[in-house]
């Protein structure tokens, strides 16, 4: 718990220092994640950073605080029952369109790229309905340790890729 609170704190830090950056270089704030049971204090100053750049149309910094997929999909999935026990949908509308309009995530694009440090061959729970079709890149780099170039050789990795969003590609086709 003791490592928690330290953490929350330097959350509540990390946003009052970095406020001002964001507004000097026009980034919008996001947070997705529970907001349940979390300090006061956190959110007051998550609350106070989301007003003050809410106009911001740069780039936009999104953290997850309190967040695991698979709640963000339970979330979404009781928010849409509830609607179909209202009767304000019914069972055989829901789309993956719904679900996406219900994730944390809905008003934001889906990333096109993932990128996973210290040679994590995993996904841990993080935006499974949304990296369905994310590019992955793996770095042996260590998080603290990745830097500029770790990210320009992702980019760059990214970039001489054929994106095909689920479909086959036939000119590189066994068959």
């Amino acid at each position: 718990m003791e490592e928690v609170s330290f953490l929350m704190q330097m959350y509540v830090q990390y946003l009052r220092q970095e406020r001002a950056t964001m507004m000097e270089n026009n980034i919008r704030f996001r947070q997705i994640g529970r907001w349940d049971h979390l300090p006061d204090a956190v959110l007051e100053e998550v609350n106070i950073t989301l007003e003050q750049t809410r106009n911001n149309d740069g780039l936009t910094l999104v953290l997850a605080l309190n967040y695991g997929s698979r709640a963000e999909i339970t979330d979404a999935v009781r928010q849409i029952a509830v609607q179909v026990r209202d009767g304000t949908l019914r069972p055989e509308d829901v789309t993956e369109e719904t679900i996406s309009r219900h994730l944390y995530t809905a008003d934001m694009p889906d990333p096109d790229l993932l990128v996973r440090t210290a040679g994590e061959m995993r996904i841990s729970n993080y935006l499974l309905w949304q990296i369905s079709y994310a590019e992955l890149f793996v770095s042996p780099v260590l998080w603290p340790d990745f830097a500029v170039e770790d990210l320009h050789a992702a980019i760059r990795s990214f970039a001489g890729r054929s994106r095909r969003f689920g479909a086959l590609d036939r000119s590189n086709s066994l068959l």
